[in-house]
């Protein structure tokens, strides 16, 4: 470990553990110090006929002094509410820290005579990218073996909140296009490094949201999306030893920023295939021959999601037209029309993930009730078997050599393990497994089925010690998403595990939004159907409580992004359900959302639906939290959490939506805000402040419920 790393761990960790405040017996209170004031500036904006209030628009400023100063009093405030260190924060941090700070490593790709990943090694700030020759018979990356460090990122800056990505790799290795993220924005700026000279080239991409970067076949250039906020996705050129500002546009134009571009080719390079995505709900593919310059649209005027794969030089795609769960078709590119289509693998009982083909069949994975299953068919779609996998998992499958793959898996009580699988013989050898001290076999995992508000059923998992029975003093940990035709599965979750290691239960809720049940379950959950996600949390919760397994006073809620809209939604509509909530990185109000969408997620707005359209404007301020807090309410404990460097959702939701809930409410529980100057919704959180963050979040909730005196 670089001693720059493990000297910024120290810095870090002695910080957390030094924090003072005025309330050396918040522990033992039932009420928290009370807040710095805010100012109130009143603004009324009248939309539609409708009044809508502001008290806090003065919060948006992101530079103002008065605003940075505001951040400064609040997480003077936070720390006083957090109090002074304790064994009880102690042990969390080191148990976190356990679970946490493993190592992390990328899948290798090729670049010539040599092959390249990221790495980050247990103890390291943030992962290196590094090399290591290439060999006909691939072997995992072993993370305390030696390996070329090709880039640094704390070269770049010292405190590991800068990191890098590999982007690309010429055919003979002699060029990497790689990424530097600043902080935690979703912009990044492309270098160019001359791998035989370790040097970076002139040519470099300003700072910007990239999408499919690649060499051409020459290595003479290089290929990029440029999705600018303002106008759209463009598909460029950009010619080595040339300015970027003479790169060649080649496909987009008129675009809206809207809208998603993917590119890729096949028949190597004779066609280029076009993926726009209109937000998450539907998309266009669009197939060029390069030869010609000529376009066919393969999807005009279908509604419905097409995910495009090559295949030997030729065109599959797993789609719902026609088939709501999904279904894979392939596209003959020299003859592209609809009608000349073949389905390949028809629907079924559950919804069509993904699929691979690998050594001549075709490996399919299914959403079976939320988690996965893979299905294995021949080339011409007739069925083969399966690959076996455990319940209550998720999985991905990927090539290792011409014959055998790579099965990853990752369920509640288990990080991800990667086995490789013998395609010919199905012998399995372990390939990548993590050195963690969890006892899985000590938890057990449940699935349950609630009912939502209007009668739609949905699952949840429950995780707990094993043979634990239902009791309401019970701490309970909730967690849900409900957004972007997202599929919450199972997966491994540091902070679950410390909840239940210490006798919680963790609850995940499947609700509508999400993918889970395909492209109607999301629908459901979109647009004018948004409080049907809010719906099936609060159900899910109050299925907790009315089957004993909890009660209000000990049931603690937390999500993030959409996620985080979901928390300000919950708490605003049924305070009394909950006792304490982590809201992360939140979209709080969904009214304002449209005016700031040249800085941060216009696409979000085919999701969320836009306030400037009056019938959208209805349905959105009805639930949109941060108009829905009123005065007086008795609400939960609250840790709001965000990141001046947050591109995606802006800042100023957290900010104003804290100030408004620590005036209003009269539970006299604490109302708090973590504000971060470095991260944002991509990262910019070294390994130790991503500890820190979880640390403080834990130890928050764990004492709101009573699991920590």
């Amino acid at each position: 470990m670089p001693s720059a790393s493990r000297r910024i761990i120290t810095r870090r960790r002695l910080f957390a553990a030094a924090l003072v405040g005025t309330a050396a017996a918040i522990a033992a209170c039932t009420t928290s110090p009370e807040p710095p004031p805010t100012r109130v500036t009143l603004v009324i904006d009248t939309l539609h006929g409708v009044p809508v209030e502001d008290r806090y628009r003065w919060l948006e400023s992101q530079d103002a002094p008065e605003v940075r100063t505001w951040i400064d009093d609040q997480l003077r405030y936070t720390e006083q509410v957090l109090g002074p260190a304790s064994a009880d924060r102690d042990s969390v941090t080191a148990r976190l820290t356990e679970l946490l700070d493993v190592p992390a490593m990328s899948a290798p790709r090729r670049g010539g005579e040599w092959e390249y990943f990221t790495l980050r090694r247990t103890g390291e700030e943030v992962a290196a990218i590094y090399r290591r020759r290439w060999a006909a018979t691939p072997t995992p990356v072993v993370p305390d073996s030696q390996y070329e460090m090709v880039i640094n990122p704390l070269d770049i800056r010292g405190d590991g909140t800068t990191s890098v990505g590999i982007e690309g790799l010429t055919p003979d290795g002699s060029l990497l296009l790689y990424s530097v993220r600043d902080g935690g924005p979703d912009e990044i700026t492309v270098k160019l490094r001359d791998l035989r000279t370790g040097q970076d080239l002139p040519d470099s991409l300003p700072r910007a949201l990239y999408a499919s970067l690649g060499f051409d076949g020459a290595g003479r250039g290089f290929h990029y999306v440029h999705r600018s906020r303002i106008d759209g996705p463009r598909y460029r050129y950009h010619r080595i030893g040339t300015s970027p500002a003479v790169d060649s546009m080649l496909y987009g134009a008129g675009l809206p920023p809207t809208h998603f571009l993917a590119a890729t080719t096949a028949a190597e390079g004779r066609y280029r295939i076009y993926t726009i995505s209109h937000g998450w709900a539907r998309n266009e593919v669009h197939v060029q021959d390069t030869r010609t310059g000529a376009v066919t649209d393969l999807t005009r005027g279908l509604d419905a999601h097409f995910a495009p794969q090559v295949v030997d030089g030729a065109l599959w795609m797993r789609t719902d037209l026609d088939a709501p769960r999904g279904r894979i078709v392939a596209v003959d590119l020299a003859r592209p029309a609809r009608e000349a289509w073949r389905d390949v693998v028809a629907e079924g009982d559950d919804v069509l993930d993904a699929f691979s083909m690998l050594d001549g069949k075709l490996y399919v994975t299914y959403l079976q009730n939320a988690s996965h299953r893979i299905a294995v068919y021949s080339r011409q779609g007739r069925p083969e078997g399966a690959i076996a996998v455990p319940a209550h998992v998720s999985v991905s499958l990927r090539g290792a050599g011409k014959v055998a793959a790579l099965l990853t898996i990752n369920s509640f009580t288990q990080p991800s393990v990667t086995e490789r699988i013998d395609l010919a013989t199905g012998a399995r050898t372990a390939w990548e497994r993590p050195a963690l001290a969890f006892d899985t076999a000590a938890f057990e995992v449940s699935q349950h089925w609630y009912r939502s508000v209007d009668g739609t059923r949905a699952p949840l998992w429950m995780v707990r010690r094993r043979g634990q029975q239902p009791s309401a003093e019970t701490p309970a940990l909730l967690h849900g998403y409900g957004g972007f035709a997202v599929s919450l599965g199972p997966r491994f979750d540091a902070r679950a595990a410390l909840w239940v290691e210490r006798g919680g239960i963790y609850v995940q809720a499947t609700l509508r939004g999400g993918n889970e049940f395909g492209e109607a379950w999301h629908r459901g959950g979109m647009l004018g159907n948004k409080q049907k996600v809010f719906d099936d949390f609060i159900s899910a919760a109050q299925f907790l409580v009315d089957s004993g397994y909890t009660s209000p006073e000990r049931l603690a809620i937390r999500g993030g992004s959409n996620g985080g809209l979901l928390m300000g939604a919950a708490i605003t509509q049924r305070p009394e359900l909950f006792r304490a909530a982590f809201v992360g990185v939140p979209d709080l109000d969904l009214v304002r959302f449209p005016w700031f969408v040249s800085q941060n997620n216009a696409p979000a707005l085919l999701e969320y639906g836009d306030a400037r359209q009056p019938a959208e404007f209805e349905a959105i301020r009805r639930y949109s939290p941060y108009q829905n807090v009123r005065d007086g309410e008795r609400y939960p404990a609250v840790m709001v959490q965000t990141g001046l460097n947050d591109t995606r959702v802006p800042p100023w939701q957290a900010r104003r939506f804290t100030a408004r809930l620590q005036a209003a409410t009269a539970s006299k529980h604490p109302v708090i805000l973590l504000h971060d100057l470095r991260s944002g919704h991509a990262g910019g959180r070294a390994m130790s402040g991503t500890i820190e963050l979880a640390a403080q979040e834990m130890e928050f909730l764990l004492r709101e419920v009573g699991a920590i005196p």
